[in-house]
């Protein structure tokens, strides 16, 4: 592990899901200090505010001491330089993801070449699962509860307006 190097994990996480949460913990293993980055989404309509966002991934979080949570935005590459990170972490799910991805490390690097994009994979039962398809599914009425922790469940649930089964 390198015990030294600070990493950061961007996203909107909205809401965080189980992928998210087990590329955070595969993070864990291999970087001294990670910050999950929360984009304050100004290009995104999120269903959770930004506090919300904040309040839930710090929820999921709390196991990894050597986890922050911050928000962010404007230029990610800002963020990131400002906070003396030597990699970005980034999740990839299946073979859609990548062609964005790759294209988004080029650009990166060119922004901040000191800094290394690491692409992580989540386990197999959680590479199908997007925050996007989770918020479909609980507003039409589906169970996420396979995709969430029992935390982020309760205030998804709350927020498109259902009871917990």
């Amino acid at each position: 592990m390198a015990q030294n190097v600070l990493a950061v994990y961007p996203g909107t996480f909205d809401p965080i899901t189980l992928g998210h949460e087990d590329v955070v913990r595969r993070a864990t293993q291999l970087f001294g200090r990670v910050i999950v980055a929360v984009a304050a989404g100004h290009h995104k309509k999120t269903l959770f505010s930004l506090e919300e966002r904040i309040a839930l991934v710090r929820e999921a979080v709390a196991p990894y001491p050597q986890v922050q949570v911050e928000s962010f935005s404007g230029l990610l590459r800002d963020f990131v330089v400002a906070r003396g990170a030597k990699a970005m972490v980034r999740g990839l799910r299946a073979v859609t993801d990548f062609d964005y991805e790759f294209q988004l490390a080029g650009m990166n690097r060119t922004l901040m070449p000191e800094v290394e994009t690491v692409f992580l994979t989540p386990s197999d039962r959680f590479q199908f699962i997007s925050s996007t398809f989770v918020r479909e599914i609980a507003t039409l009425g589906g169970e996420v509860d396979k995709f969430v922790s029992p935390a982020v469940l309760r205030q998804l649930l709350a927020k498109v307006g259902r009871a917990p089964h």
